[in-house]
């Protein structure tokens, strides 16, 4: 008798798979040339209107300046992985192994099962959770820079780390992957079809789309609720709402409902905003903007 655990894989359509894929190719290479025909009428956004080039080259430069500290952290990565190639030899052959790292508790970016059961998946995801905090580590606690570059310095290494996750690319995530066969690439041509249209409501500039424009009106499914901006900086304007109700709660509730709002709701007081429900203080800054960061910053930071 054959015991073999049988798994349900995705099967696909090679043909239609094929089809779209060339289909997507075919989209992608005249959308992006009509996006460098918008840029080039606009006059081209600056590559850097952070300047945070100039802070990556002084930190490289400190970095170069003390090359047995340079030398120390290339040492350090190659022992991780190498002993990284000791625990995927052995999980070939024992079929498990405890892992050498893993995300940060509270990453969403790994929770797909298969980047824990698939060793190839298992073996990309560990190997770039030590490169992205050995870079991370590296590039923070720089002497020589002042605190305003090293913050800038760190923040946007850990921007750079972030955008380089498998998760991110078709071909290195497992759930993308399965459902790019699943469906037969119209996954993959739905999401062009979105990028589609926010280049068409920018006018060749990517403007992302948050919410269905047509998804809500006013008094039916959204609230009319009396409110007052109580608070603003460059970065978010803060809106308090009146309350409906002769009593409140004393302790406000933070919502955000976008990447860059905050709502404070009926009976809060403006103050207490950056408080959230267990004490601890939380600066509202460019994690609100980008959604990316682990630190708050604010803009003047990022100058």
């Amino acid at each position: 008798m054959n015991d073999e655990k049988k798994t349900d894989r995705p099967k696909a359509d090679v043909t239609k798979l094929s089809h779209d894929l060339f289909e997507l190719a075919h989209r992608s290479q005249a959308m992006f040339a009509e996006l460098l025909k918008a840029s080039g009428r606009n006059g081209g956004p600056s590559m850097d209107p952070l300047n945070v080039a100039q802070s990556m080259t002084d930190a490289t430069k400190q970095l170069w300046m003390d090359p047995g500290k340079l030398m120390e952290a290339n040492l350090s990565l190659w022992q991780r992985h190498m002993e990284l190639w000791r625990h995927a030899s052995e999980r070939l052959v024992n079929g498990r192994g405890k892992p050498i790292v893993e995300p940060d508790r509270g990453d969403r970016r790994f929770r797909h099962p298969d980047w824990e059961e698939n060793p190839l998946f298992d073996f990309i995801k560990q190997s770039y959770l030590i490169t992205a905090k050995w870079l991370v580590d590296t590039m923070s606690g720089l002497e020589g820079l002042d605190d305003k570059t090293a913050r800038k310095v760190e923040f946007y290494t850990r921007q750079f780390a972030d955008a380089f996750s498998p998760s991110n690319f078709i071909w290195t995530n497992p759930e993308v992957l399965r459902e790019t066969l699943e469906t037969n690439g119209e996954n993959l041509l739905r999401g062009l079809d979105n990028f589609r249209r926010d280049l068409e409501q920018g006018e060749g500039a990517l403007k992302i789309t948050m919410t269905d424009p047509d998804a809500f009106k006013l008094g039916e499914n959204i609230a009319t609720t009396p409110g007052k901006v109580v608070f603003q900086n460059e970065l978010m304007q803060l809106i308090q709402y009146s309350p409906t109700t002769a009593e409140v709660y004393q302790r406000p509730l933070a919502d955000r409902a976008a990447l860059d709002q905050q709502v404070l709701h009926p009976g809060s007081h403006p103050g207490e905003v950056i408080r959230p429900v267990g004490g601890r203080p939380r600066v509202h800054g460019v994690r609100d903007v980008v959604g990316q960061s682990r630190r708050g910053a604010g803009r003047e930071d990022l100058r």
